[in-house]
């Protein structure tokens, strides 16, 4: 064992030096491997980045929510009927009432959200097309709703529909600047609307609502101008405690159904959405985008495995008197298998390392340079790793073969 290692050390030793006295070919065989890893690592953290950033916005969904909607998720796998689902109508304020009315034994809370766009004022600011969202009065208690300042509607106002609104982080800030606008009036559908309160700032969600571009208002307050009916409007609905969304649905399923006087046979008219549907499809695609990313980053990596293998081969043919000398003085098969195995590898772990520095900086200038969050995960940093010593075990086995077995007198004689 003591022998095994001194020849290891040793063959370690060498293949360093060998790595040192040919500085120009070192760095050019360095350059195949790091593009190569930073090709591939590059892929894998930016498909993580998105693949976090999106699953992160699905559970802001909610897991124990259902949202019964005009359109499906994703079209449960299946052929996407658009046609079938145009003709439905929207879910409005009236079957909202009457299931709150019939009540739904499962569920703990029934929100109502409609909307439209439109132009918001104050003294000569403005944004135009802001998504102004209405909200039944138990959408903070179901979607935990951050505020910074102020306060959110009361049972009261948002039964009486009151002029009253919260403003997002963004426009908040396009309409006050620095000023604090709880207290203050803003203007839209040519109607005042007293802030309430201001939004806590939650950034860009990838999926969903962004809270910070949006007005907040009564829903009754919104029907009252845009009618009971809205394109995307929904009835958000949350599973008390303790019991399985599939019960849910099918409580909701059936209250609908009798709302919608729909026959026994007939199709469901509305559809009954949740998180689940969006995380089953995300894995399908991750799944797909982290192969095509596999693909596109190993025709790198195999570029700069060749690259390696035939430096190796050339470094095999000029150290062949060496070799001879070697062997000719006792040196075992591993001994010489060893220098060159050993000289690949490092080849190839220090290119893979410096691929993902680079690829750790790209992501910083990245982040800063976006306002995404792009993340080197330590998943990705071992990876690249293990791939680097991979490919350096395997451009470097053969020309570690072939100086191993050879003769010491031919290897003695071959540069004569």
């Amino acid at each position: 064992m003591t022998r095994l290692f001194t020849q290891s050390f040793e063959a370690l030793r060498f293949a360093w030096i060998a790595l040192v006295g040919n500085r120009l070919r070192t760095f050019l065989s360095l350059l195949g491997i790091t593009i190569g890893i930073l090709a591939i690592i590059s892929v894998y953290a930016i498909v993580d980045s998105l693949e976090k950033s999106i699953r992160n916005s699905v559970e802001g969904l909610g897991s124990d929510v259902v949202y019964v909607q005009k359109w499906p998720w994703g079209g449960g796998g299946e052929e996407y009927a658009w046609w079938k689902y145009f003709q439905r109508k929207d879910v409005d304020y009236d079957d909202f009432m009457q299931l709150t009315a019939r009540g739904v034994a499962s569920a703990s809370d029934i929100v109502l959200l409609n909307g439209s766009n439109g132009t918001i004022t104050h003294d000569n600011s403005n944004v135009e097309n802001a998504q102004i969202r209405g909200v039944s009065h138990g959408y903070a208690r179901l979607n935990a709703l951050d505020i910074s300042a102020g306060r959110y509607f009361s049972t009261l106002e948002s039964r009486n529909g009151r002029s009253i609104c919260l403003l997002g982080a963004d426009i908040a800030d396009a309409l006050f600047l620095n000023e604090d606008p709880v207290g203050k009036k803003v203007k839209a559908f040519g109607r005042e609307y007293l802030v309430l309160g201001v939004i806590k700032r939650q950034g860009a969600s990838l999926v969903g609502e962004n809270s910070d571009e949006m007005m907040m208002v009564p829903a009754v307050n919104l029907i009252r101008i845009i009618g009971k009916r809205s394109e995307g409007s929904a009835i958000q609905i949350k599973v008390k405690k303790g019991l399985e969304l599939a019960a849910l649905k099918e409580d909701i399923r059936m209250q609908m159904r009798a709302i919608r006087r729909l026959r026994p046979r007939a199709d469901d008219d509305f559809s009954l959405n949740d998180s689940s549907t969006l995380s089953s499809g995300l894995d399908s695609m991750f799944s797909v985008i982290g192969a095509l990313g596999t693909v596109i980053g190993g025709f790198s990596i195999l570029v700069g495995g060749f690259g390696i293998a035939n430096i190796m081969f050339v470094s095999v043919r000029e150290r062949t008197g060496q070799i001879g000398i070697q062997k000719a003085l006792g040196a075992t098969k591993y001994f010489v298998l060893s220098q060159f195995l050993f000289e690949s590898i490092m080849l190839s772990l220090v290119g893979g390392v410096a691929g993902i520095l680079l690829v750790a900086l790209l992501m910083w200038l990245g982040s800063m340079a976006t306002g995404f969050a792009l993340v080197l995960s330590t998943a990705n940093v071992i990876t690249g790793l293990l791939i680097s010593v991979a490919i350096g075990i395997i451009a470097g086995i053969a020309p570690a073969i072939v100086a191993a077995n050879m003769e010491p007198v031919d290897a003695i004689r071959f540069n004569q």
